[in-house]
């Protein structure tokens, strides 16, 4: 049984049908639909694998799906905002990066690491968020008593002589007997106004703190500091897993802390992490997310292409990709990985596979691996049509990104349908007579459109920018047409 915060991420997927993730993907992605509808089964796969009877649920395995498309077609945009907006651990990995167990490089378990780290990078976000405010007001009853010590703090009062007696002994009114008042009172008044303006000063400075007035004041706070020691017993290219070690070591040598002498801003930065430190549970994170790997934790392997070739050819490089298929095979059909955190099994991490394929073809990898990822789906290359709807439509389009940046100098910019068709028209252009490099070709052909708006803005005052059909010719005119520096800047 899952535990309580990992059945309220399944129950988040519980209220996106399949259709509806293909929705969410519509809003940053544009066209591919036959690979937003691969994973959207596939999340949704998920849920229904934990309402499935405990007898066969451990049963069903994650169909894992391989994207096969040219660069800058959606492929690793897909499956990240997947995993966002499912809550889900999520890393991307090259697969040209791992090598041959045997052989200097990373091997393939470092990957289901990589995820373990950020599951509990996401978990402790998570209870962060939950305990920020306790914790800020923490820290800044801590912030007021560095600026201001606490009255008990303070040096004690001298103490009182002692009291007299308060009536003369054995003495009656009629005798004039003589009735003295005792000083305790008048140092325990003395002590309340003492306190009294102790609690005024205190709370003017504490809405200074608040209103950010004492950002630059110094203040003396206890550190934790790291030790050097162990970053010099991880050389560069110190061989995966050699983490776990240091970090055991570590955690046996006593902590010590020193006190250092920050501004204010710099304070509220330490304390913050000590304040949360206090308040999260490290062992209810780890638990956490080590559940999250293995119940919704998804790993994005690119470039899977590069380390497929034809098989019965002899020589080190094709027999070292053969091996690091090899390697990946007991990963993803799924198999117990030692982490620093515990051991994490993989059985249920759904992997998605891309790669362009140009030179290989999937049925290139080893027939164990290709049976791995039952699901295949081909993205389609991007056309100038798609090019003005990448502008246009997304929430986080180019056109709307550049005109927040120039907002923020005050000025305006704004793209005419034309020039927006115009940009869409080069970017073509050029894909086809260069490398085809997809949608990123509109990054490098909209910062060399505005490098001079972008340069100048600050100097030229905030009249409006309009970019039109005109504009664009000029700007890059000289570029596109021109061979040798096209192939240079474009």
């Amino acid at each position: 049984m899952s535990s309580p915060r990992t059945q309220q991420a399944l129950a988040r997927l519980a209220d996106l049908t399949p259709r509806q993730i293909v929705a969410e993907l519509d809003r940053y992605i544009v066209g591919q639909a036959d690979a937003k509808k691969a994973v959207a089964i596939a999340l949704r796969n998920r849920w229904r694998r934990q309402r499935a009877p405990e007898e066969i649920r451990d049963e069903i395995s994650p169909n894992n799906i391989i994207l096969i498309g040219p660069t800058g077609v959606g492929k690793t945009e897909i499956a990240r905002r997947l995993a966002k907006f499912a809550g889900a651990p999520f890393i991307k990995v090259e697969a040209s990066k791992f090598t041959e167990v045997g052989y200097v490089g990373r091997d393939v378990e470092s990957m289901v690491r990589d995820l373990v780290e950020s599951a509990i990078d996401m978990v402790r976000k998570e209870r962060e968020s939950e305990t920020e405010d306790l914790a800020h007001e923490k820290v800044t009853e801590r912030l007021l008593d560095l600026l201001l010590p606490p009255a008990a703090n303070a040096p004690a009062a001298p103490a009182p002589a002692p009291a007299p007696v308060s009536a003369t002994a054995g003495a009656d009114a009629g005798d004039g007997g003589v009735f003295v008042v005792s000083s305790a009172g008048a140092v325990t008044h003395e002590r309340s106004l003492e306190q009294e303006r102790y609690q005024r000063t205190r709370s003017k400075l504490k809405q200074l703190l608040v209103d950010g007035q004492l950002e630059q004041r110094e203040v003396e706070v206890e550190v934790t500091p790291t030790s050097p020691m162990f970053d010099m017993m991880m050389p560069q290219g110190a061989p995966d897993g050699i983490e776990n070690f240091t970090s055991m070591l570590q955690d046996m040598m006593p902590k010590r802390t020193k006190k250092r002498t920050v501004k204010v801003s710099e304070a509220r930065r330490i304390l913050i992490d000590q304040e949360f430190d206090k308040l999260i549970d490290a062992e209810d994170v780890t638990a956490d997310a080590l559940e999250r790997v293995e119940t919704l934790g998804i790993i994005f392997l690119d470039e899977i292409d590069k380390i497929a070739g034809e098989r019965g050819h002899a020589g080190g490089p094709d027999v070292s990709r053969e091996g690091v298929q090899r390697d990946l095979l007991p990963i993803v059909e799924g198999s117990n990985v030692q982490t620093k955190y515990g051991m994490v099994k993989t059985d249920h991490v759904l992997f998605i596979a891309a790669g362009a394929f140009h030179v290989s073809k999937p049925s290139d990898l080893i027939p164990e691996l290709q049976g791995r990822f039952p699901i295949r789906v081909e993205l389609k290359s991007l056309t100038e049509a798609d090019f003005v709807r990448i502008m246009t439509e997304p929430e986080n389009a180019l056109t709307k990104q550049y005109a927040a940046l120039v907002q923020a100098e005050g000025c305006s910019l704004t793209f005419t349908p034309d020039g927006i068709a115009e940009i869409a028209r080069i970017a073509g252009l050029v894909n086809e007579r260069m490398e085809n490099i997809g949608a990123r070709r509109l990054h490098t052909v909209m910062t060399t459109l505005l490098e001079d708006v972008l340069y100048e803005l600050p100097d030229r005052g905030t009249a409006p920018v309009e970019v039109t059909p005109e504009l664009v010719r000029e700007r890059l005119k000289a570029i596109s047409e021109d061979e040798d520096l096209r192939r240079y800047i474009l």
